[in-house]
């Protein structure tokens, strides 16, 4: 099979800036959507390993599978698909453009991340698949080659191709999937759910940490007799610094009774996120962990997935020992604070207004007001304190979402402390 070596001007309504990759197989392009003005990748098919006559049709299913997602998987992790269109000469399909590289490179054992951020990424690639599962899409290809990891750090999922549609009257396609990542139940072809997924997020999760495969064999069916029968090596035996509940987490996740396989989606994320929490060394406060903390603020109770990684986008965090002052009454000031952990005491003219404890704000009339504006009241930290620090500006461009979801909490505060007040002076008149 053969592509073309000339680099086409355009392609449909397309304008192509440059190639990214070619294979036996497509091409990938660099290309510029004039009407939602920005880059695109799309992935351009061979013509003639479409027409192949023993695996055309698989093929095609495949493409096709993918394409139906176009608009249907909208998540931070997740290559979003955009467009897609299939010809006789031109069948393509349009993707979110993630300016990085995949995770290849870093589940060699000369060239491996550090452990925290191997968590984070599991973490965030398993919020993504629960993502998808809960929108009756099975991934089924789970691998290094099929994360991407951004160069501002972002995790992404692609290459949806080998999906199963839950909730469709299509077909599995047999023989999709990489061997080496497969769940047992995958290499037996029984009917598929959710947990294979977790299976193969175990594995690269294994080899992100190891540098190796728990399973490698000089044939496929020999590799296939492992995977179904064998017990995966000790983590520990290959990395013996490895803290014990990490190795707990990939066990799991690895299990080849389904039974003792991590049930779903929401269980493997709550163990990643306390592994990030409490087990593995840190310098700063890790995004599976600001993600977790958020989640479980009254604040954001009313936020969705992708709001909660929108915040993160936006806000700065910190931790701040106690005795620091935070705002100072009187100062001009463009940004507000949520409390993450920790107590502060807020006072106004001297005079002590109470304690304000994890999950409540203050600052907030700098967005309300669209600009910095005095501070009615001076805070300190009473405690050592983790702190959302988020300008007025940002949240001002963040979505649409987002926005609302932050003006319902605000409004929910102010009723709360209008409410504090009346109680107050109530006690007072008596």
């Amino acid at each position: 099979m053969t592509i073309d070596d000339t680099l086409p001007d355009h392609i449909d309504k397309y304008e192509i800036v440059r190639l990214l990759g070619r294979g036996a197989t497509s091409s990938v392009y660099l290309a510029y959507d004039a009407f939602t003005e920005r880059q695109v990748a799309i992935k351009h098919f061979s013509a003639d390993f479409l027409a192949d006559p023993d695996h055309g049709h698989t093929y095609r299913k495949l493409i096709a599978t993918e394409a139906s997602l176009a608009g249907r998987l909208d998540h931070p992790h997740i290559v979003g698909i955009y467009d897609a269109a299939r010809g006789a000469d031109n069948t393509y399909i349009v993707m979110e453009y993630v300016e990085g590289e995949t995770l290849e490179k870093y589940a060699l054992a000369d060239n491996l991340l550090p452990v925290e951020r191997v968590v984070e990424i599991v973490f965030k690639c398993a919020l993504a698949l629960d993502f998808a599962s809960r929108n009756g899409v099975i991934h089924r290809d789970i691998k290094p080659a099929n994360i991407m990891l951004g160069r501002d750090g972002d995790v992404k999922i692609a290459d949806f191709g080998a999906a199963v549609l839950a909730k469709s009257d299509q077909t599995q396609v047999i023989g999709v999937g990489s061997p080496s990542y497969m769940s047992p139940e995958q290499v037996r072809m029984d009917t598929l759910n959710h947990q294979t997924d977790i299976y193969s997020l175990g594995v690269v999760m294994f080899k992100l940490l190891t540098g190796r495969l728990p399973f490698e064999a000089e044939s496929n069916y020999a590799l296939t007799h492992k995977i179904m029968n064998d017990p995966p090596p000790d983590l520990r035996s290959l990395r013996p610094a490895l803290p014990q509940r990490l190795v707990q987490v990939v066990e799991k996740a690895m299990q080849k009774d389904l039974a003792a396989r991590y049930q779903n989606w929401r269980e493997f994320a709550r163990d990643l996120a306390r592994l990030a929490s409490l087990d593995l060394p840190r310098e700063s406060i890790s995004e599976t962990e600001k993600f977790d903390t958020l989640r479980a603020l009254p604040f954001f109770k009313d936020f969705g997935e992708i709001e909660l990684w929108e915040v993160l986008r936006i806000s700065v965090w910190g931790r701040v020992p106690a005795g620091t002052y935070l705002v100072h009454e009187g100062d001009a000031g463009s940004f507000f604070f949520i409390i993450a952990a920790g107590d502060v005491r807020v006072t106004k003219a001297g005079r002590d207004l109470g304690i304000m404890q994890a999950g409540h704000c203050f600052g907030e009339m700098s967005y309300i007001r669209q600009g910095a504006i005095a501070r009615t009241a001076t805070v300190m930290a009473v405690t050592p304190v983790t702190l959302l620090k988020i300008k007025a500006n940002a949240l001002g461009s963040a979505s649409d979402a987002c926005q609302l979801n932050f003006n319902r909490a605000f409004l929910n505060i102010l009723v709360d402390r209008l409410a504090a007040t009346d109680a107050e002076l109530a006690s007072m008149r008596h």
